[in-house]
């Protein structure tokens, strides 16, 4: 019974769902329908829409097409305008630039040079378009008003400002300061910056635009002038302010001098200041071209085209380099004339200026670097010259020291030093100012293979030869001269002196270490020769002190009688002396030694050997009656015959 409830009971249940399930599926189907109905809306909708556009854009399109036809229109109405705009303006181009072309570019050039573009695109215009139209000639025309217009300015900007550096400017930029660690370059500043823009403007445009070359032959023209004139002006300054006041340099840098000779010739007087000036002057500008060449250069390279610069270089500084080497020539006549005159020590001028052109030729060379071989062979050429007529002036004194004649009037009555020594020795140590360049001038006539690589050392042997070979001639020759003397012990102190003066100039100065270089010896044969002189001299005072001698003196007891033979020896030995010491002094009195420290040496040992044989003599004859009037005899003292010596080779005395 339970059983049969269970399952209507679950019978009912099932029913209960199914019914559910029922009524769910029928709300899904109502559901489905009303979206289809929905969808079929939709769709109509959205037919209805593209249908529409459709005809939307049936209608637009050729709206928009002719829209843009009549844009396109109205930009080639507005292009078309603007050409003629452009055309037309051609043709006002010269009347527009007129009034500007024609008043110049001065004070305004960036504005004379866009009206001179413009005219030249009318020109460019009026050629390609329409070539035999009227308005072509006149634009021309206008073109090449402009252009000799801005020449003409170009030529005025270098003329108005270019002028001459001042001499104290150059000498600031010449000159070295040994006590400034670095030296400061001074600007040579030719024109004012400004200016030289528009300088380079106007070249520039001349060379794109104008094809002209002529302002490069203005340019060079105008600033030679002012190179030449700028060492012309410091030739000047040397010639006016040396004289008067000795001051050359400006008081901002000093200039140390080392090219002129420290000692000067006695053949000269009068002259040297004039002359120092003069080689002062020529190494100066020497100094002075070559910076100022620089400077023009450094210039040139801004307003000059690249493959045009090193022709207009060399152009812009023939002038001012024919000048330096026409006077440098001068130089070589004036040493030329002098040693036809035999006037060495005049050629002396050469040795400082060849020095100098030696010294500056490496700088001079690269200054002159890309010139013309005609430019760079001039200073070599002059170098060449003054090494030439220098080595045959050195040669011709070293000649004129061996034939120097031995004449009566020409020799020094107190056996005092030769002029020809004194000027030999002085033109010697001048040399040694300029060791180095007399060395290389000697050098630079050798043709010897040994010459072939002309070393500072070789130089150095070659300038010591020299020196020994006019100091040899010097010996001969005041050997030769010794023989017009008379009396021998005169030649004696002649030759002392000379040698004497010889060795000490030669050990004051450096020449001993030049001398020694080729001749080890050389002080030594000079003492040697000055002892022997000595000698000489002393052999003299053999007559005076020879009556002192023992020699036919009479053997005698002391106190005992003299025969009158034995007594007249003794009086003619007296007499002897007195009259030999007496002739001696009086004559040798007016000789000469200058040297103090020899004429010292040469009356002490004289007095010591006249003194010590008198004592003797008198010691010898002390106790001996040989007369009855011994003061007659016995005229001087030892003493007194001492003070006598002294007063040897003193005039004053």
């Amino acid at each position: 019974m339970v059983h049969t409830e269970d399952a209507s009971s679950r019978k009912r249940e099932i029913e209960e769902k199914l019914k559910q399930e029922q009524e769910t599926l029928s709300f899904i189907r109502e559901n489905l329908e009303k979206s289809d109905q929905q969808t079929k809306g939709m769709v109509s909708i959205l037919s209805s829409f593209e249908s529409r556009l459709m005809q939307l854009e049936n209608s637009i399109i050729p709206v928009h097409k002719q829209t843009e036809n009549l844009q396109r229109l109205q930009e080639n109405v507005d292009k078309t305008l603007s050409c003629m705009d452009h055309v037309i303006s051609y043709y006002h181009v010269a009347k527009d630039t007129d009034r500007i072309i024609r008043e110049g570019p001065t004070g305004r050039l960036d504005e004379y040079l866009a009206c001179i573009a413009k005219i030249q695109k009318a020109v460019e215009y009026f050629q390609d378009n329409n070539p035999d139209s009227p308005e072509l000639n006149t634009v021309k025309a206008r073109f090449e008003k402009g252009k000799e217009l801005l020449e003409a300015e170009f030529r005025s900007l270098l003329t108005r400002y270019s002028k001459p550096v001042p001499p104290i400017l150059i000498l600031d930029a010449i000159s070295l300061d040994e006590e400034l660690e670095v030296q400061e370059d001074v600007v040579l500043e030719h024109l004012p910056e400004a200016v030289l823009q528009d300088v380079i403007c106007i070249a520039g445009w001349l060379v794109e635009y104008g094809r002209n070359q002529d302002f490069m032959n203005v340019y060079f023209q105008i600033r030679s002038n002012q190179l030449d004139r700028s060492i012309k002006g410091l030739k000047d300054h040397f010639r006016k302010n040396s004289a008067s006041s000795g001051i050359l340099y400006s008081p901002a840098v000093q200039t140390k001098r080392k090219d002129t000779p420290t000692k000067k010739s006695p053949k000269r007087p009068g002259k040297d200041d004039v002359l120092d000036i003069e080689i002062d002057s020529y190494i100066h500008c020497i100094s002075a071209f070559v910076k100022l060449a620089q400077s023009e250069y450094a210039l040139l390279v801004e307003v000059i085209p690249e493959h045009h610069q090193k022709k207009t270089f060399d152009s812009l500084i023939q002038e001012a380099l024919d000048n330096l080497m026409l006077e440098g020539d001068n130089i070589v006549s004036a040493a030329r004339r002098a040693i036809m005159r035999h006037d060495y020590s005049a050629v002396l001028t050469i040795f400082p200026i060849l020095r100098h052109l030696k010294m500056n030729k490496a700088e001079f060379d690269s200054t002159l670097q890309g010139t013309a071989a005609s430019t760079k062979n001039k200073l070599p050429t002059l170098i060449t010259s003054m090494e030439t007529i220098g080595a045959r002036a050195l040669e011709e004194f070293a000649d004129s020291i061996k034939n120097d004649p031995d004449k009566e009037y020409n020799m020094p009555k107190d056996g005092t030093v030769h002029e020809l020594t004194s000027n030999a020795i002085l033109f010697l140590q001048q040399l040694l100012d300029f060791h180095e360049t007399a060395g290389a001038m000697l050098a630079s006539q050798e043709t010897s293979s040994s010459a072939s690589s002309y070393t500072s050392e070789f130089n150095k042997r070659l300038l010591s030869t020299y020196i020994c070979k006019v100091l040899g001639n010097l010996q001969l020759n005041l050997l030769s001269k010794s023989k017009v003397y008379e009396d021998p012990a005169l030649s004696a102190i002649f030759l002392h002196n000379n040698y004497n003066y010889t060795l000490k100039s030669l050990e004051k100065s450096d020449l001993i270490q030049l001398v020694t270089v080729t001749q080890k010896k050389a002080e030594n044969s000079y003492r040697e020769l000055i002892e022997q002189q000595i000698q000489m001299y002393q052999h003299s005072w053999l007559k005076v002190t020879e009556n002192l001698t023992s020699r036919n003196m009479p053997v005698f007891q002391p106190g005992s009688k003299l025969k009158d033979k034995e007594r007249q020896v003794i009086k003619d030995k007296f007499k002897g002396f007195n009259d030999g010491l007496e002739e001696l002094c009086k004559t040798q009195k007016g000789w000469a030694i200058p040297d103090k420290g020899q004429r010292d040496f040469i009356r002490q040992a004289q007095r010591r050997v006249v003194s010590e044989a008198y004592r003797a003599f008198l010691h010898r004859c002390a106790n001996v009656s040989f007369t009855k009037n011994p003061e007659k005899y016995h005229k001087y003292r030892p003493e007194e015959v001492e003070e006598m010596i002294e007063k040897l080779f003193d005039t004053s005395a």
